[in-house]
């Protein structure tokens, strides 16, 4: 098992990068390994849940349900 620390500085104006950290944060989770996620810069703003529920990216879940899932799964969400 792996500790993994995954760093978000992107927020709605790329959205596609803006959910990846959260994403992987959660797969990487699931798998077994200890995670957290750090926000910072533009990312910041996701911690809103207007703007995260506003941002979709390409092929994958908005923001805001990628966030709740990270949050149900105990990941700690660093701002």
């Amino acid at each position: 098992m792996a500790k993994l620390l995954y760093y978000g500085t992107c927020g709605s104006n790329d959205p596609t990068k803006a959910v990846f950290p959260f994403l992987f944060a959660c797969v990487a989770k699931e798998a077994g390994h200890e995670v957290e996620v750090t926000v910072m810069g533009e990312a910041v703003y996701l911690m809103n849940d207007g703007v995260a529920a506003a941002t979709h990216g390409m092929g994958i879940p908005s923001a805001s349900e990628v966030i709740q899932k990270a949050v149900g799964l105990n990941i700690p969400i660093w701002v």
